[in-house]
């Protein structure tokens, strides 16, 4: 059996940027996805801590150490510049693995960095 299991977290990033004029996505600063594990055009989900909002959609790649989150297209729709938002990645895993997994938790200031 395979279970849909959290591999890895941004915590409270924030909203840098909105660009409704594009065909969909999110934009993550480079530094930020490769500590995270997440690839370009990988599935996330994205929840809006100050609207609620919860929503898919795919990743692209943004300037490294720019601290930029972009919601592009209609994403730019789920939330504003300067909400906070949790971008999670999931895997699926066989049962045996699922149980040993540590989920990669990256907690972030409201620049965009990560916490140490």
């Amino acid at each position: 059996m395979l279970r849909c299991m959290l591999r890895t977290k941004l915590h409270m990033a924030t909203v840098t940027e909105s660009n409704l004029a594009y065909e969909g996505s999110i934009t993550i600063d480079e530094t930020l996805l490769k500590k995270a594990g997440i690839l370009p055009y990988e599935q996330v989900m994205i929840s809006n801590m100050n609207n609620g909002e919860r929503f898919e959609t795919y990743v692209i790649s943004g300037k490294k150490n720019s601290g930029k989150i972009c919601l592009n297209g209609p994403t730019a729709r789920k939330g504003v510049v300067g909400d906070k938002i949790i971008i999670f990645c999931y895997s699926y895993l066989e049962d045996s693995k699922a149980k040993a997994l540590k989920p990669k938790i990256i907690k972030l200031d409201s620049n965009n960095r990560i916490k140490l």
